[in-house]
């Protein structure tokens, strides 16, 4: 995607950009064996509290400015309730009520709502390249994240598609929480499109420790109050986990994130989503010795590619323009200038 003139200027930019979905999804690795001893809301509440303080004690030691006015606090509050305590407390809920596979699926489909909203809002042009790109997105997690089972038996001559779909949705929709996940999904959507309104008044950086902390601590509230032995079987192991949630998954990751979606192409960095669910199975194969299928791989190499066009859809588009242009002023190199410059716009203006 393109970045904006700060953050290109930035020591292994590319690096950057790619990190956030990175601890995202070690993070998940490292959240698989803590979300049996704990409650959801408390784990919310850890993922964000503590995280919002160290971005906001980074941010003093950079120099960053506070936020000011009344228009600041009420778009952080904004964005706090939106992408702080609602994505964190559906996200936590459906993770204790859903299969991580089906829950990865989606949540990181939220890329498809940042890609509708930024059209509508910002006039983000998505193009066929991006829309076959995002398609392609959606089609590998889901082969990452759904049974292998569900996904053969669509294609199955003796399967009906639509059956198994209908069967599939009607056992585990309601009953299993994934309607929590899509909620955490467009949550975190509408989220990434606050912050373009957010940074209009206030820091991206300063406001996303600040949102996390005005978002974390009613989670906290509300697990006082209904939930019970929040950290009591929680061991050691436990709390190196949720220290590397909260320190590189929550804190590091959302600065990064946001800072980058300050500015850009939102559709472009949000397909970048599509990456969390890659990390967490190469690194839960790695350290968990999880072994992916065939189909999963499959799903793997979509994403990939997806990520490939999204990013690149401008350059897809614009390729043969470009190629004949040059060619036009390849060929006439004796011609006088202006007589190039009709023929390059009549170049230009040849459908592609």
């Amino acid at each position: 995607m393109q970045l904006k003139a700060s953050a290109s200027k930035l020591p292994l930019a590319p690096l950057l950009l790619i990190a956030p979905f990175f601890l995202w999804g070690t993070a998940m690795v490292a959240m698989k064996g803590v979300i049996p001893h704990t409650t959801p809301l408390f784990m919310a509440g850890i993922r964000l509290v503590p995280a919002g303080m160290l971005i906001l004690m980074a941010s003093a030691f950079m120099g960053r400015p506070q936020p000011r006015g009344w228009l600041a606090w009420l778009w952080i509050s904004l964005f706090a309730l939106v992408d702080g305590a609602l994505f964190q407390g559906f996200l936590a809920e459906g993770l204790m009520r859903t299969g991580a596979g089906l829950g990865s699926v989606m949540i990181d489909s939220q890329p498809l709502a940042v890609a509708l909203m930024s059209a509508w809002l910002f006039q983000d042009k998505i193009g066929l390249w991006g829309w076959l790109g995002l398609a392609l997105g959606v089609s590998g997690i889901s082969l990452i994240g759904l049974p292998d089972d569900l996904i053969l038996g669509l294609f199955s001559p003796e399967t009906s598609p639509l059956a198994v779909a209908s069967n599939f949705s009607l056992q585990t929709l309601w009953s299993s929480g994934e309607w929590l996940m899509l909620l955490a999904a467009l949550s975190m959507a509408l989220g990434t499109v606050i912050i373009r309104f957010v940074c209009r008044y206030a820091d991206p950086v300063t406001a996303t420790g600040w949102h996390m902390i005005i978002g974390g601590l009613p989670l906290w509230g509300i697990s006082g109050v209904m939930e019970s032995q929040q950290w009591v079987n929680l061991v050691t192991h436990d709390w190196v986990a949720l220290a590397y949630a909260t320190v590189f998954g929550s804190a590091i990751a959302y600065a990064l994130f946001f800072y980058f979606a300050s500015s850009g192409s939102l559709t472009s960095l949000s397909s970048l989503t599509f990456l969390t669910p890659v990390f967490a199975l190469v690194f839960g194969n790695l350290l968990l010795h999880e072994t992916l299928s065939t189909v999963q791989w499959m799903g793997v190499g979509l994403t990939l590619i997806s990520i490939y066009l999204i990013n690149q859809r401008d350059n897809l588009a614009s390729d043969k323009p470009q190629v004949r242009v040059a060619e036009v002023t390849a060929e006439a190199p004796h011609l006088h200038p202006a007589t190039v410059s009709v023929r390059k716009s009549e170049a230009e203006a040849l459908p592609e």
